[in-house]
Parts: C-alpha cells; structure tokens; sequence
C-alpha cells in the first residue's frame, strides 16, 4: 500500500509529518524534495503583488455583491 504524507525537511534533515500517522509495523518510506518555498511561505511573498491587484476600486466593485448589507 502507498500512501503520501506531507512533510517539510529541515536545514539538518530533520522530517516533520504535516499529520500524525500510526503504523502497525515499521516501513520503509521515499523521501522526494520538492525544491518549491512551502505553501505558506509562497503565499506571504506573493502577498505584496497580489495586494496591490486586489486593493483596486475596480475590484472591490467586481466582488461588492458578496458584501453583506448592513
């Protein structure tokens, strides 16, 4: 049986599961780096360009119907 679990490797190697897993026994595993920033990192560097798309007149009019009316 194959199952993925994400993961980020630190500096010095060390593994740390995005989620708890239990086994009944222990297993061998495949490591793949993925060389990409992690999600969260991506979105913070992203943040500043996106901020200035979405901080437009024209796109707070495009989205003002899912404002709720008060």
């Amino acid at each position: 049986m194959l199952t993925s679990i994400e993961a980020t490797i630190e500096k010095d190697g060390v593994v740390r599961l995005k989620e708890p897993i239990h086994l009944d026994r222990p297993c061998r595993a495949i490591v793949t780096i993925v060389d990409e920033p992690a999600i969260a990192e991506t979105a913070l560097l992203s943040e500043p360009s996106l901020g200035e798309d979405w901080n437009r007149p024209e796109e707070d009019a495009a989205w003002s119907h899912l404002q709720s009316k008060r």
